[in-house]
Order: C-alpha cells, then structure tokens, then sequence
C-alpha cells in the first residue's frame, strides 16, 4: 500500500474516532441519534449502512444516504426481501423454507434500526453502521433471525433469574494475495505468541486494533497463532447479544482492512488440511452483580455443575448451530485442539468445556463452534444447553485431568449429516428452539449437504483420475 494511501487511512481513522459519544471523557464510537444529526449536519457523514446478521454470519442490508436515513429510515425502518434470512451462503433462492419462498413471491419483512448499534466505521470514510431487527408487517420478531434467536433464550435464562456475560476469542488466517492470486500464508512458520512480525503483519494489527477502537469495539488482546499466518482475538467481556453484534463488525474490519493491505482473511474452520481455526466462547453467569458459578472456597456451584452438564448433554444434538457446513467438521481431529469428544476439565483444553479462571473471573470457555461459526447461532446453542442443564438439575460426571482425545464422552458428530440428523429429530432442541426454528436450520444443513454430494472436488480428482 501506497504511503498517501496509508496516510489518507490513518487519518480518517483518527478523525472519525474522534467524533464519537464520549463516556467518562473517552470516545466509544457509538453514536447516538442526535449526534449523528449534528454530523450529517456538519457534512462530516453522509453514509449510513443498515444491516442485518444473515444465517451465516455476515452482514447484508443497505447503504442509504444519511439524510435520508435519518428522515425515513430511522423513524420506520426498511423493507428487505425476506430471503436475507432463508438462503445458504451463495445467496440463492431456494424452496423448502417455510419463511419465504417463489409459491410467496419472495416477499419483504421489516428491519428496525436498534439504534444502541449506532456507531461509526473507522474503516470506510464518512461512513456510520446501525444493526437491525427482523419483523413482519404485523411488527411481530421473526424467530429464525439470528438475534431473535439469542434474545430467546437469554429471556429463557432470565427466568431463572440468571443473566449471561461473554467474550468471544476467534481464530482466522491471513493469506498474502487477493482474488485469483496464488495465495500463501502470511507467515511461514510457527509464529504462536510470537511478538516479531513481519511490517505487513504490523501495520494490519495496528491498522485493525485501531480501526476497531474507533467503532467502540476494543480488542482485549491479538496474537499469532501456532499455524503459518493463523492470528488469534480477544474481546472484554460484555453482553452476548452486544458481543456478538461486535463478532460480526470486526469480521467486516478484517476482510475491508486485509484487502486494502492484499490479503485475504478466512474464517473457515479447516482452511488447509491439518489447520483448524476455532470461536470459542467464554461464558460466566451471574444474579444480579454477583458471579454464580463458583462457591465461596473456589469449587463449582451446583448452578456451575447444571450448566457443564446441559453443555454436555445437549450441544451434541444443536451442531448446526455451532459447526454449520461441511468444512466444519474436518477441524474436530485429535491434538488439534479442537475437541473430539464432549468432556470437561479444569483448565484442559483437549476437553469441549473448560473451567478456567478463578473466583469471580471464573467461566466455561465452550471450544466446539469453529471460526465459521455464526456466533449469535453458536451462543444460541450454548444458552440452550446451560438453560436445559439448570431446567433439569442434571450434573457431569467427573472433570477429565489427562488427555480427553483418549477418553470417552459423547462424540462430536463426525459430519453434517450425523448432526442434522440428531437436530432435526432432538426433543431437547425442539424444546429449546421451537419447530419452527428447527425446521429451518435443518433444511439450511440440507442445502448445504446437497450442494456438497452434487460438486466433484480436486481432492477426489488428484486420488482417482487415474486411478479408477
């Protein structure tokens, strides 16, 4: 990248951090209604981007003028036909969705700006971002939107008078080259807590770590990871739905910021064979202020205990959710450090839950959803688990010390299929989710399974072109 282009970049970014709202004296990114009158105003913005979480994870919506967002969009929302939220990951139309189809007319549902999202994009100049909520013309939520999702079963856990706190740690690798370009990794050996980057890795954490700080979105920690060009970050603890609102902006931050440096970022859970990239969860829950989890000489809670046993129990049967294509599920193999089987340990991380931390910094870190993972769908299925484990007062059996890929334990499903089957056909997840919701992630996994038995792969030409 050109200096004036880095200049030009830096520059934007300083300026736009600024102008967010303030708390405490520090600018946060986010913007509240008014300001962003006052910026339009003052024609510092002139570009609002309104979106929506898709099923897989990434942002569609609209880009509208600010004042025009400001006069029509804010007031009543905006129409979005309703397959935003009924398609796999090419984005094509395809019947067997309840929600919408070519027998409805692929019609429109609404999207209402959450106006706490409101906040500024370092990254792309003049340019401010607001997530939305799904509803019908009836201003009913859609309950297959991934945040309804999340919402519903954090309202679930309410009921139990017990709130949620989460940080989200995601794998990607970064890749030197864009488009048709033979692509290699951006390092080349083991750089895992390696502080001797390369100037293009240098400039793009830097780049990235600020981008998202100007979007009130801080990074607790990044670090490079044991595989060539796999980098590892860490978000503060919050809540969820608020964590994963930022899971999806930073992605967007990663993809902007690596193409203007000319690299290709991927989320895949298995990239290369033998590379796994995970999106682990790291849970804690609490009544009112307090921390629940542990008592007061340091050991589980029976609350503790409820939770690791419902991850344990139910997560097998909600794979979908966490592990949502085919590539998936090539990441759970033995000392990956991604689990194989559905265990617990202190501090362990062969298991699928790990207890780690101590007093009240004491959570369940969840490894099984994959960098691919959808995170409201991946916390979904978390909350789900916790909340069936405290509904039936069940508890685990005992923490594995030693190597988990040795022991026994629930197996994670070995494919996609295994794991649609056991979501479909689950009265745990029935319960949980509803059958509508279930009914429409299990088809989801369907277009996906079917779209992978129809394509012939270069993997099966290099064994058996001639071979046959």
């Amino acid at each position: 990248m050109s200096s004036a282009i880095s200049g030009h970049n830096s520059a934007d970014a300083r300026h736009t951090a600024a102008l967010g709202r303030r708390e405490g004296g520090r600018a946060t990114g986010l913007l509240t209604l008014d300001q962003l009158w006052d910026l339009v105003a003052a024609g510092s913005l002139d570009t609002v981007l309104l979106a929506i979480p898709d099923l897989q994870g990434r942002l569609k919506g609209k880009r509208y003028g600010a004042a025009h967002f400001l006069d029509r969009i804010a007031p009543g929302g905006a129409d979005m036909c309703a397959y935003v939220l009924a398609t796999d990951v090419d984005m094509t139309p395809a019947p067997g969705f309840a929600l919408t189809s070519w027998d409805s007319g692929y019609q429109d549902l609404v999207v209402t700006p959450s106006m706490a999202t409101l906040r500024l994009v370092p990254w792309m100049p003049r340019t401010a971002l607001v997530l939305g909520d799904a509803r019908d013309h009836d201003d009913a939520p859609i309950e297959v939107a991934p945040r309804q999702m999340l919402r519903r079963q954090l309202t679930r856990l309410a009921a139990h008078g017990l709130h949620v706190k989460t940080g989200l740690e995601t794998e990607f690798l970064l890749y030197r080259g864009t488009g048709d370009q033979a692509m290699k990794p951006l390092a080349v050996e083991n750089l895992d807590y390696a502080l001797d980057h390369t100037p293009v890795a240098d400039r793009f954490f830097r780049r990235l770590q600020a981008g998202l700080a100007g979007a009130g979105l801080p990074v607790e920690a990044i670090k490079t990871e044991g595989a060539s060009g796999q980098v590892e970050v860490t978000f503060p603890y919050g809540e969820p739905l608020t964590a994963c609102d930022g899971h999806l902006i930073f992605k967007h931050a990663v993809r902007t910021l690596g193409a203007r440096a000319g690299l290709t970022p991927t989320f895949m859970a298995a990239p290369q064979t033998g590379v796994a990239s995970g999106l682990h969860l790291h849970i804690s829950l609490w009544k009112n202020d307090t921390s629940v989890l542990s008592n007061s000489d340091g050991t589980l809670s029976k609350l503790a205990e409820h939770a690791i046993a419902g991850l344990l129990d139910a997560l097998p049967q909600l794979g979908p959710l966490y592990a949502p294509n085919i590539n998936s599920y090539k990441r759970f193999v033995p000392d990956s450090f991604a689990p194989t089987t559905f265990t617990w340990g202190h501090d362990n991380r062969t298991c699928a839950i790990r207890v780690v931390g101590h007093g009240e910094g004491l959570h369940l870190e969840v490894r099984v959803p994959g960098a691919d993972a959808n995170p409201y769908l991946a916390l979904t299925a978390a909350v789900a688990a916790i909340n069936h484990g405290i509904a039936q007062q069940l508890t685990p059996g005992p923490a594995e010390t030693g190597n988990a890929y040795g022991a026994g334990g629930t197996p994670v499903p070995s494919t996609l299929k295994r794991a649609q089957v056991a979501f479909r056909h689950s009265a745990i997840v029935c319960d949980a989710l509803g059958a509508e919701v279930v009914e429409h992630y299990a088809h989801l996994a369907h277009l996906e399974i079917d779209h992978h038995q129809r394509v012939v792969t270069d993997a099966e030409r290099h064994r058996w072109l001639t071979r046959a």
